[in-house]
């Protein structure tokens, strides 16, 4: 009888150590569902951009595509000086993988022409904003620090190509692009290339008021839809004393990478003034051949 009075005792301590064992798993259970979706749980990460490497900028154009944007190239005299002129000059940087640009000068009877290009390969340390996010953020600073106005709108009545900005490629009746700026690029084997093989340092062509206002018009820093991902095209014309200087700049985002080019002229007689449209197109056209080059 007196085993049998220390039964219950020990049931009743068994049943708390149970009892106390399945609130703990309970508790910890629980805990580890508040927990999913924190840092250590597994969340897919955002995608990762489409280029991981970039390529050499300085090679990327050929001989013939530096002589339609910098007149006075091939003229150089001195053999070395002409070679290390088509070279360019490699801008530093601390990581080629991440950025990359070249410059070339050439001077002419007529102007100075500068070209520059970068590319910037955009990467985000943020698991859930993917490389194409980030760059397009990027992108975007630079259109605002540019200042270039938002395209048009089309309203619900309107034709969807309406809201088109200026400049901006539409197909004409025979299907030919448009190259934005009223006039059809020239045909050639170099996109850069120009029916047109002066320096760009004409005034322009005259013609009635309307007509010109709406060339100087089509010719403002605009968004472009032809070109990459997103694009646009900025043309600021400055001048010193009796030094004229007009500097084109083409922005473009292709997923993970923008790429800038800067074209600069600078007449050499007082008075003139680079040619805008003139400027426009070989950028743009040089625009167009290094995105189709980054998306082979």
């Amino acid at each position: 009888m007196q085993r049998k009075a220390y039964v219950p005792g020990v049931a009743v301590l068994l049943t708390a150590l149970l009892a106390g064992c399945t609130s703990g798993s309970e508790a910890n259970g629980s805990a580890g569902d508040a927990k999913q979706g924190g840092p250590g749980a597994s969340v897919p990460a955002a995608e990762p951009g489409r280029y991981r490497t970039l390529p050499e900028p300085c090679g990327a154009l050929n001989r013939s595509t530096l002589d339609s944007l910098l007149p006075g190239i091939k003229e150089i005299a001195d053999e070395e000086q002409r070679n290390k002129a088509y070279e360019g000059t490699a801008t530093a940087t601390y990581d080629t993988d991440r950025r990359v640009g070249c410059r070339w000068k050439a001077e002419s009877v007529d102007a100075t022409h500068h070209l520059l290009i970068d590319l910037d390969r955009v990467v985000s340390y943020d698991g859930e904003v993917s490389d194409e996010e980030r760059a397009q953020e990027v992108y975007e600073a630079k259109m605002s620090d540019a200042d270039i106005p938002e395209p048009a709108r089309s309203s619900p009545d309107m034709p969807s190509n309406s809201g088109s900005p200026a400049g901006s490629t539409s197909p004409d009746a025979s299907g030919t692009p448009d190259d934005g700026t009223g006039s059809q690029p020239a045909a050639s084997d170099d996109p850069t290339a120009d029916t047109d093989t002066g320096t760009g340092t004409g005034t322009g062509t005259g013609g009635d008021a309307d007509t010109d206002t709406d060339s100087a018009d089509e010719l403002l820093p605009r968004v472009l839809d032809d070109l990459g991902d997103a694009a646009f095209i900025d043309d600021a014309a400055t001048s010193s004393g009796s030094a004229q200087h007009r500097e084109v700049t083409v922005v473009f985002r292709t997923s993970n990478v923008i790429v800038t080019i800067g074209y600069e002229a600078q007449p050499t007689l007082a008075g003139e003034q680079p040619d805008s449209k003139d400027m426009q197109d070989r950028a743009r056209n040089l625009a167009a051949r290094l995105a189709d080059r980054l998306s082979n």
